[in-house]
């Protein structure tokens, strides 16, 4: 099934201060769509991402959800019930890509910068991305709230599977692009997923 569309205008890809001002403007626009949204669709997007097939043992990278945010904590509970190490992020200091620490259900989490939370696990490497985005379009483009730490981390992290998250609604015509933005391999929403997943459907 093909995610519905959010108006917002074409962009050029051309690397230029006006792509970041497009950006900032459609970062708004983005999120005043995702406060928009039915929270209950979210199941939608749970049910499809407990239905891929990870490989067995594959440490799997999510989030903590900020306020407004897509809530995956069920999903990666469960995921570590299947024998996932799960990871959440840890934000390093501006400029450096992400870096990662263990997380279980019920683990101590310490407040971090810009009201996220980190576990106090080991720090370890994923295997496979869960990535938030503020909006994506066809070509798997996504926008993010501009901190660059996804583009730095998925560059240093070249091979792994990098899978969105969002709801439908997020969806637009284009997201202006810079030279170091690049594609994740799937989109997963509420309505279907964009591009292909490369694991298939769990048993």
């Amino acid at each position: 099934m093909t995610p519905t569309a959010m108006a917002a205008p074409h962009f050029s890809a051309a690397p230029t201060d006006g792509v970041r001002e497009a950006k900032v403007r459609l970062r708004r626009a983005a999120i005043a769509a995702r406060e928009a949204a039915d929270p209950a669709r979210s199941g939608a997007i749970a049910e499809s991402l407990l239905g891929l097939d990870f490989p067995a043992g594959a440490a799997i990278a999510g989030v903590w959800p900020l306020p407004g945010e897509i809530d995956l904590r069920p999903v990666l509970a469960a995921l570590d019930g299947r024998g996932h190490p799960i990871l959440l992020p840890e934000t390093p200091p501006r400029g450096q890509p992400l870096r990662f620490r263990r997380w279980r259900p019920g683990a101590p989490m310490r407040r971090e910068r810009f009201g996220t939370e980190c576990p106090e696990g080991p720090e370890a490497v994923p295997d496979i991305l869960l990535v938030p985005l503020l909006a994506f379009d066809e070509r798997r483009f996504r926008l993010g709230y501009g901190g660059g730490y996804y583009d730095r981390t998925l560059a240093a992290l070249p091979g792994r599977p990098a899978i969105g998250f969002a709801y439908a609604v997020q969806r637009v015509p284009a997201v202006p692009i810079e030279a170091h933005d690049r594609p994740l391999d799937a989109i997963v929403t509420d309505e279907g997923t964009l591009g292909r997943v490369p694991f298939g459907p769990h048993p």
